[in-house]
């Protein structure tokens, strides 16, 4: 009975679930306090949350190039371990800003989060994209994201209950409170995931673990990362994919008060969950091939995120840097930015799912994938610290708002050559790559 408890625990969709509920815990939770603008706190620290989140992504792009080195010397598991213990201490440090006022505790926090969540979504990605069966990829992309913005629904509900009457410019002492506690949980679970050797498929396989190669031979795996044509050619969008965060929370500090900044990131999330589940079954569908899929998906993607750009152009124009007077979800011009705001988290789950569903449509190899992961990572970070770096300058914001458009759009045509070129299966490369 033990047996059959363990190896049904060991399923590579239960483990994808364990996965999804660790970053539910941390960097879903993390997603809630930047969605609140400001970390949360008062509207006139932009300036310094920028420079802490600068610390951070700039941190991040670094290490991730050798992050997917790092994760498969020293296991995914520890990987995740180490790395989730980053986004608790990074909360702890708003916690610590609220009651004193230490603003390099907060920055230096954001440096050392860069740090850990560039190992931690290494090992998250060679996971999710290595684990499950080739035909299941999309659904198991659409499981974890739907968890891991479950974090920032759940994050959401905790500012909103406890800052319901507040109409200061920030949130409560007792929202990063229960922010760090949750990560904690993150932390603790992360250690009950199982061994990648553990893992088996439905249909009998398991998961294709090479031994861990000398630290040389991995740094020279990590470069060869740059001879790769399409990482190369996806570069782009890895830039552009965390990019439109610093705006779009921009937005969501100066346009609206605490409450209605809650309840906006609330939505923000719940897209995110609508947006991966319905295009993680569409990428699954095996009515086509796999790359129709990929093609038909890209094509519909290319259509929302430009109307939903154009919305937020439009939008933008009403009102610049200067607005001084948040409004409240009962003031007659809410409907459309919040309509707005729900549709950028749609967006950006959709985009964002896509380019782990290409990855893992490229090969099945978990450390070749952790590297993927780990360059996807670092390029998308170093795209977030320039975005946070450019905020914090305080551009007028329809220039930022139209830097993010069109760096989305220019990334289409490169990720249409990589989709144009997925294959069937990757089964023989994976055979090949190990024995």
């Amino acid at each position: 009975m033990l047996k059959g408890v363990k190896s049904k625990f060991t399923t590579p969709l239960n483990q994808v679930i364990l996965l999804g509920f660790i970053c539910l815990c941390c960097p879903g939770m993390f997603n809630a306090l930047s969605g609140l603008g400001a970390g949360g706190s008062m509207s006139s620290n932009v300036s310094l949350v920028d420079s802490s989140n600068g610390a951070l992504y700039g941190c991040f792009a670094i290490v991730g190039f050798f992050a997917g080195s790092v994760t498969n010397t020293i296991g995914v598991k520890a990987t995740l371990t180490i790395g989730s213990i980053g986004y608790a201490l990074y909360s702890a440090a708003f916690w610590v800003y609220d009651a004193k006022q230490i603003s390099g505790f907060v920055i230096a926090a954001g440096a050392i989060l860069g740090c850990c969540a560039g190992v931690f979504w290494s090992a998250q990605g060679a996971i999710m994209m290595s684990y499950p069966e080739e035909k299941n990829k999309g659904k198991y992309v659409a499981v974890f994201w739907a968890l891991f913005n479950f974090g920032g629904i759940l994050g959401s509900v905790i500012a909103l209950g406890l800052n319901l009457k507040n109409q200061a410019g920030g949130v409560s002492t007792g929202t990063y409170t229960a922010f760090v506690v949750v990560m904690l949980i993150g932390v603790v679970v992360s250690l009950g995931l199982a061994n990648p050797a553990n893992v088996v498929r439905p249909d009998g396989t398991k998961i294709a673990i090479a031994k861990s190669a000398h630290w040389t031979s991995e740094l020279k795996g990590a470069l060869m990362i740059w001879k790769e044509w399409r990482m190369m050619a996806l570069i782009p969008a890895f830039l552009a994919s965390n990019w439109f965060y610093a705006y779009q929370f921009r937005i969501n500090a100066i346009y609206f008060d605490p409450s209605t900044r809650a309840l906006n990131d609330l939505m923000y999330w719940a897209f995110q969950i609508v947006g991966s589940i319905l295009l993680g079954f569409l990428l699954d569908c095996q009515a086509m091939s796999r790359r129709g899929r990929g093609l038909v998906g890209l094509a519909i993607i290319f259509a929302i995120v430009m109307a939903v750009w154009a919305g937020g152009f439009a939008f933008q124009l009403t009102f610049d840097n200067d607005f001084s007077t948040p409004i409240h979800w009962d003031h007659p011009n809410f409907g459309g930015p919040f309509v707005l705001f729900l549709l950028y988290g749609l967006s950006d789950s959709l985009y964002q799912s896509y380019m782990y569903w290409l990855m893992g449509a490229m090969s099945n190899d978990p450390n070749l994938l952790a590297r993927y992961a780990g360059f996807y990572k670092a390029v998308q970070s170093a795209g977030a610290a320039i975005a946070f770096g450019i905020d914090a300058v305080d551009i007028p914001l329809r220039w930022e708002c139209l830097i993010c458009w069109m760096l989305v759009f220019v990334s289409f045509p490169l990720i249409l050559l990589v989709a144009n070129k997925v294959t069937e299966t990757n089964k023989s490369k994976i055979n090949q790559s190990v024995n």
